[in-house]
């Protein structure tokens, strides 16, 4: 046990899987429904995990089916997710640098002198504040739209604009409404605020404070830094670009809106795919050339340390320079002007290898689960579970208790998996005394 809490990122899974259970139980009572009924348990624990995983897949109607106290249970949950997530995270920089320098770090690429380890309160209350006025912001701008164009009363207006920016910050993705936010698909006022929210939450507290540090030079960003914020730039204009053209002329999502509500509608969905849950379009009526689009894109996930799941941002790209550095017969990656290290190169293969490995398992054991289901609405379920996204085909809602336990598992895993991974990687990491003699077998 002593060796186990040598390292206090090993405690992050168990702690995730302790608010889980404690969510399930407190779903359970009579007064977490609108019925005064007691939640089967395998709602309660989808829906448990689905918030303190801030994933925001759900297999019930949220606004009909919880009462009041059930839904201000989900949004302190999903508060307490997103900032466990992130404080979890500090503290595998924290840790990983303490104990491996800079030659190792696991999540970001970071100067120690900010994320030091006597600067933890310095860093958590930033993160708190960051927080706290993103979703003051959101909220406020929310709730007005709501009691000034919906005439909403000023009560519900504000507990409508609170519940969604807690949401949109965390990558929640649950929503008071029916269609999710598709009635608001066309209204900048109530979609632009919450894909903002998205963005700055799915982005990662190291890049977003490495970034706002030196923002008159961006050349002085760290690599992951770069790889993040880059990245997602060129992911969020591909996305709107791709979507945009396969979405355009289809009736049954924006295909009769005008131009500026068709740009809107995808600019919104596009700003929340990869990490918000949100819907402004119907998911489960796109064009089926789109779907391979978003499971990517979910795949990918958000920025490194982020409420984000999927493998991030900046192991998707790192990947990709150390493909173009093997093209080119480089014999180091080099991102801008910096090489780097081989050990973060494999760290970033494996997660990538074993996120595919677990999606390929996950979709064949649902398929099983799902038997009136064999096309791609079984893919895209597991890859918005894994990557905590949220997004649903509607297949979520008619899975057995089985289907919902396993996608329950995906959602956890998909959490914790990459995050426990990567710092067991990097603690673990070793410096042998002697090396085996070199052999190229035949790769082709």
């Amino acid at each position: 046990m002593r060796r186990f809490l040598k390292h206090p990122v090993r405690l992050v899974p168990v702690g995730f899987l302790a608010a889980i259970l404690l969510g399930t139980g407190l779903l359970m009572l009579p007064q977490a429904t609108s019925g005064r009924h007691q939640a089967p348990f395998s709602t309660a624990l989808f829906t448990a995990t689905s918030t303190v995983s801030v994933t925001g897949m759900s297999v019930v109607d949220t606004h009909d089916y919880w009462s009041t106290y059930g839904l201000v249970l989900i949004t302190v949950l999903t508060q307490l997710g997103g900032l466990g997530i992130l404080t979890g995270a500090a503290l595998v920089i924290l840790v990983v640098a303490r104990q491996l320098g800079l030659r190792n770090r696991l999540l970001v690429q970071a100067e120690t002198a900010e994320f030091g380890i006597g600067n933890v309160r310095g860093l958590l209350l930033r993160i708190a504040v960051i927080s706290l006025v993103t979703e003051v912001v959101i909220t406020a701008v929310f709730a007005g739209r709501l009691w000034l164009g919906y005439d909403y009363p000023p009560g519900r207006a504000l507990w409508y604009g609170l519940f969604h920016a807690v949401q949109a910050f965390n990558n929640g993705g649950f929503s008071l409404y029916p269609d999710s936010l598709i009635r608001f698909a066309r209204d900048a006022w109530v979609g632009v605020p919450l894909a903002v929210g998205t963005i700055v939450g799915g982005l990662g507290f190291p890049a977003i404070l490495d970034a706002t540090r030196t923002w008159r030079h961006p050349g002085r960003w760290g690599v992951a830094t770069k790889l993040t914020i880059w990245g997602s730039l060129v992911l969020l204009v591909v996305g709107f670009v791709a979507l945009l053209a396969t979405e355009w002329a289809n009736p049954r999502t924006i295909g009769s809106y005008g131009w500026f509500g068709k740009v809107l509608a995808v600019g919104t969905q596009n700003a929340v795919l990869r990490t918000g849950g949100f819907q402004f379009i119907d998911t489960s009526a796109l064009d089926e050339e789109s779907y391979p689009l978003l499971v990517s894109l979910m795949f990918i996930g958000g920025g490194s340390a982020s409420t984000a799941g999927g493998i991030k941002v900046a192991t998707f790209f790192l990947l990709g320079f150390v493909i173009w550095a093997e093209l080119r017969g480089e014999p180091d990656v080099t991102v801008g002007d910096r090489r780097v290290a081989s050990s973060t190169q494999r760290q970033a293969l494996t997660v990538s290898l074993l996120s595919v490995a677990l999606v390929v398992a996950g979709t064949t054991v649902l398929i099983g689960a799902a038997d009136d289901v064999r096309d791609y609405r079984v893919l895209f379920e597991v890859v918005s579970a894994f990557s905590t996204t949220g997004l649903s085909v509607g297949l979520a809602e008619r899975l057995s208790a089985p289907g919902e336990y396993l996608l329950a598992a995906l959602m956890y895993i998909g959490r914790v998996g990459p995050l426990t991974l990567g710092s067991a990687i990097a603690l673990n990491t070793r410096r042998r005394l002697y090396r085996y003699p070199e052999e190229q077998p035949i790769v082709s």
